[in-house]
């Protein structure tokens, strides 16, 4: 293996404390390796052999802030300049029951007596069981880790103990997507042996949510779990895609073996979503709620799907799947306990996308006779989030196309409708409601289930476009009330 200089800072004063015992191992060695640099927005995890836990962090206390949190793991949070690190005793695992392969039948043993050797067998992947010693960039790499780099293939370091802990299977995929590696055969053939029900649903929801945002092309990542039984055992309702036949007419992209699956269709339309969240620099939490609604629009589609005669032939349709889906996906979230993702609500976003992800081609369609009221009913009923729309409405249609990552920015149908927002200045701000209970009070009318409907009533005439100022609404109201009451003169 070519020798390379490991640098990174806060290096040499790692060296300084732990001398020739200090070695940074995993992951950021096999990125280092991949991209020729060390990510300094990464955790670096570092190994220090020969001392106790007590001895490492009475070394680091004097130089900064030592964290002991992880002690029944055998690891140190050291944070020095702003910058955090993992600095760990070697560990090994010991199996408690030699005859079963529960992710909960083993201990992390620890200490100076484990060697480099022996901790380095306990990683998942041999790509990430390297070790590198900072005082001469030395390379510990005695599972042919760096071989598999080169070779961008994720073999596991050690077979008899690979699928102890379950999530492995998902992590691979992961790998596999973010850095473009293939996986090794031996892990498919025995990954749909592996019972993943002991998996919680957080360690679950974590894996997909870091696949689906750090994966360039999070299509590959998805088609991994596909191959490795993890869609058939986890996500029965996206399995049931892979299933599901769509017309070829009108859906042409198709798999390399030519079929024509909703699940091909739903790969398409999430590596569009993604590119665009690049190309419009969405922040994470729309990305995800943009990304989840790519991945379950039409998971409707398994259980609505049927042959019809129509236009002269018999057509693959899905009639409804919108709406079906839309309760479908929100089991799929609840079981994944997904609700809100850092204070945003991402599981109500993504319910919302689902539910109209046609609307905005019905429009186009009908727009000789769209005005004002119909684009503020979309924007009103979206709560703030109908760009996420316009993007997965094209991502959704794009996906039909021959290249669908051919694009740059959207298309004269998603730019119609964000016209029209314009054309008619309709937005969150513009169309919030101009009166309020407050207005009604004054008027003398007492809060109730009668100044509810009237605030009703009122908010839909100005979404309408009946009017555009709260003194317009107001005479509008008292007008209603009179005409009200004078109707009821008449009667009595």
């Amino acid at each position: 293996m070519k020798k390379k200089i490991f640098d990174f800072k806060l290096k040499d004063f790692f060296i300084d404390v732990f001398k020739d015992k200090v070695f940074v191992v995993g992951g950021t060695i096999r990125d280092y390796y991949l991209y020729n640099s060390v990510d300094v927005d990464r955790d670096i995890d570092l190994v220090v052999l020969n001392h106790t836990y007590e001895e490492i962090e009475e070394k680091l206390r004097p130089y900064g802030k030592t964290n002991t949190v992880g002690k029944s793991f055998a690891v140190v949070k050291f944070t020095k300049a702003g910058k955090t690190f993992d600095i760990s005793l070697p560990r090994k695992d010991v199996k408690l029951d030699p005859l079963s392969n529960s992710h909960k039948n083993f201990i992390v043993e620890s200490g100076p007596h484990i060697s480099l050797a022996e901790d380095l067998k306990r990683r998942d992947f041999t790509c990430n069981s390297i070790a590198i010693r900072l005082v001469d960039n030395k390379i510990f790499d005695p599972f042919n880790g760096y071989k598999a780099i080169k070779e961008k293939k994720i073999y596991m370091t050690g077979p008899e103990t690979f699928f102890d802990d379950p999530l492995r299977i998902l992590r691979g995929a992961r790998f596999a997507s973010v850095h473009k590696f293939s996986i090794d055969e031996e892990i498919y053939l025995n990954a749909k042996k592996i019972n993943l029900n002991e998996l919680s649903k957080e360690r679950i929801q974590e894996e997909l949510f870091r696949l689906l945002l750090e994966s360039e092309n999070p299509s590959y990542g998805l088609n991994e779990y596909f191959k490795l039984s993890v869609i058939e055992k986890l996500f029965p309702e996206l399995f049931a895609l892979t299933l599901t036949i769509q017309d070829k007419i009108f859906h042409p992209e198709k798999d390399e073996f030519g079929n024509h699956t909703v699940w091909v269709h739903t790969l398409n339309t999430i590596d569009i979503s993604k590119e665009l969240s690049r190309q419009f620099d969405l922040d994470e939490e729309r990305t995800l709620a943009l990304l989840f609604a790519a991945l379950l629009h039409d998971i409707g589609k398994a259980t609505t799907t049927k042959w019809e005669f129509k236009r002269g032939r018999m057509v693959v349709t899905s009639l409804f799947h919108d709406t079906q889906g839309v309760k479908i996906a929100d089991k799929f979230l609840h079981n994944l306990k997904i609700e809100t993702w850092k204070n945003f609500p991402l599981k109500r976003v993504i319910l919302n996308l689902i539910k109209n992800h046609h609307r905005i081609f019905e429009l186009y369609r009908n727009r000789e006779n769209i005005g004002f009221k119909a684009i503020s009913r979309l924007v009103r009923d979206l709560e703030g989030n109908d760009f996420l729309l316009v993007l997965l409405d094209f991502a959704d249609r794009q996906s039909r196309e021959i290249k669908p990552l051919g694009f740059k920015g959207v298309d004269e149908i998603s730019q119609w409708i964000l016209n029209k927002k314009e054309e008619f200045n309709i937005n969150q701000d513009t169309i919030k409601p101009l009166i309020m209970g407050r207005d009604l009070l004054s008027l003398g009318i007492s809060p109730g289930k009668e100044m509810r409907r009237y605030l009703k009533e009122l908010y839909e005439l100005q979404l309408d476009g009946k009017f555009k100022t709260k003194e317009n609404g107001i005479e509008i109201f008292k007008k209603l009330i009179s005409d009200t009451k004078g109707k009821c003169g008449k009667d009595e």
